[in-house]
């Protein structure tokens, strides 16, 4: 597999678990349930699926009230496009194998 494509692919499914664990946690604060430690969304935010995370908290309406959420996943999501800007622009070669 090309290594793009895979780098891709680990993004694509890290943004759609987050954003599904972002839906499930707001079904189980509906239902008084057991909750998902709001670490757990910073991390997979901080791996890389901080556009899910930032998605989900507002198509979910949930942890909106946060201010570390407001805040936090969107400078977390910033960074990290910062950070693949320079990746690219860099004139070093990347070879994965």
């Amino acid at each position: 597999m090309d290594a793009i494509l895979a780098i891709i692919a680990y993004f694509f499914i890290l943004n759609i678990l987050t954003f599904i664990m972002m839906g499930n946690d707001k079904r189980k604060a509906k239902k008084h349930l057991w909750r998902t430690p709001e670490l757990n969304f910073f991390i997979l935010s901080f791996l890389g699926g901080s556009l899910g995370a930032l998605l989900g908290m507002y198509f979910f309406q949930h942890k909106t009230r946060r201010w570390y959420f407001r805040f936090g996943l969107p400078t977390i999501l910033i960074i990290q496009i910062i950070v693949v800007v320079l990746l690219f622009a860099s004139p070093m070669e990347f070879i994965f194998m």
